[in-house]
């Protein structure tokens, strides 16, 4: 089945985001977003059958970032926490706000 999407040609037009500001509260939510992300992706791999391997490979299903997060290398710690924070900034930029719980008593 041919898929005409795929012959179309595509430029993505993400927003501009670059004056949202993030509060220091934000930027640390970040991080644990980046967690959760990589948790989230890291779980839909194992069940459709990936792997730990010490190099990505499709054919085999192996991938060296199978790992808990904090042992991933910087690089691929940058991808999680740019969506994470791209994600934030949109949020705010359609006019939401987000503010920290509660203190716990």
């Amino acid at each position: 089945m041919n898929n005409p999407i795929a012959k179309t040609p595509w430029t993505p037009h993400p927003a501009d985001l670059s004056e949202v500001r993030l509060t220091a509260q934000l930027e640390a939510l970040v991080e644990r977003l980046a967690q959760n992300i990589h948790d989230v992706w890291a779980q839909e791999r194992l069940a459709s059958g990936w792997r730990y391997g010490p190099r990505r490979d499709d054919e085999a299903r192996e991938t060296p970032c199978l790992v808990p997060y904090e042992a991933l290398p910087e690089e691929e710690k940058f991808y999680d926490r740019r969506i994470a924070d791209q994600t934030l900034r949109m949020i705010l930029s359609l006019g939401y706000q987000l503010s920290p719980p509660s203190p716990r008593v």
